[in-house]
């Protein structure tokens, strides 16, 4: 006679069909939309820009799991979705193509494959690059210019309104203004998020966190909420680089802590610091709390023993 025996595992149990490749197209997909429209409005260098960091950005991990000789890991894409999202971050401009190469050099290898790879970072790899690039080249990350062929030196909104100078919504709306490649228009970056919310690649708790506490500051201390949610890199932070599986808490308690305090960090740096635009160090600030927003969030796994003082 068969025995049969029952075997319960510790929780969780959970299975995903999903795998990191399968995860990472879904964001590159997402991120089309912006790409295409970055491409139309600032011409060829856009093209230039984003090509030359997407390489730059697999050959960097080739190259160091080569020379580490550790398994091959750019089949998973994730390389791919670092350089497409830190070239939406640089501005159009010729000297963005070296700065490119410099910040997938800095994204993969020190911030991302130094700490063991994809799953073990601490901060997200885009976000970290270009807040060096900032503080290591800010004349040349500040370099904006206006859409068209001919295109000229301009400011970003954000900079504008602290002249006193508001851009129309239907500009910010669709991205016929200065600023990163990424960050001009809104709609191609509101149709990335519909897409990653409808395949389930992320939840809302995060952007709605983010842009919300955005909006909220911004009507508290008198400013435009709508013009803040559209301007500068607000909708592509909240969307495609505070959502990081990696990088981000765990549960929607943890996240929603995240989001408030990301959102909190970038209408402070807007509104009272010497720099239009906080985005960027609000996330990588938020990425080294995610460890304690976990320790705080996370419900404690049945069965454990808590240890002794």
């Amino acid at each position: 006679m068969t025995e049969n025996r029952l075997v319960v595992n510790p929780s969780p149990h959970m299975k995903c069909i999903k795998s990191t490749s399968s995860i990472m197209l879904d964001v590159i997909i997402a991120l089309i939309p912006a790409v295409i429209l970055s491409v139309y409005f600032f011409s060829y260098i856009s093209a230039i820009i984003i090509a030359v960091s997407v390489a730059t950005s697999v050959l960097f991990e080739y190259l160091y799991n080569l020379a580490a000789k550790k398994k091959q890991t750019i089949g998973n894409l994730s390389a791919v979705v670092t350089g497409v999202i830190l070239a939406l971050n640089l501005p159009p401009v010729k000297s963005s193509i070296w700065i490119a190469a410099v910040g997938s050099l800095i994204a993969i290898v020190i911030v991302k494959m130094l700490f063991g790879g994809i799953g073990k970072n601490i901060f997200n790899p885009a976000i970290a690059a270009r807040v060096f690039l900032t503080v290591s080249f800010a004349a040349q990350m500040t370099s904006w210019v206006a859409p068209g062929i001919d295109s000229v030196s301009t400011a970003t909104p954000l900079a504008l309104i602290q002249r006193g100078v508001q851009t129309g919504y239907l500009d910010l709306f669709l991205g016929n203004i200065g600023g990163s490649l990424g960050e001009t228009s809104a709609v191609a970056l509101l149709v990335g998020c519909i897409w990653l919310l409808l395949r389930k690649v992320i939840t809302w708790h995060i952007p709605a966190a983010f842009i919300g506490t955005v909006a909220l500051g911004a009507f508290i201390f008198g400013q435009d909420p709508l013009f803040h949610v559209l301007a500068g890199g607000l909708l592509l932070g909240a969307i495609f680089m505070a959502t990081d599986y990696v990088t981000s808490p765990i549960t929607w308690k943890g996240k929603l802590i995240f989001g408030f305090g990301c959102g909190l960090i970038t209408i402070g740096i807007r509104l009272f610091g010497n720099l239009p635009e906080g985005v960027s160090f609000s996330i990588l600030f938020m990425n080294a709390l995610v460890p304690l927003i976990d320790r705080y969030t996370v419900p404690k796994s049945f069965g454990e023993v808590k240890k002794n003082a």
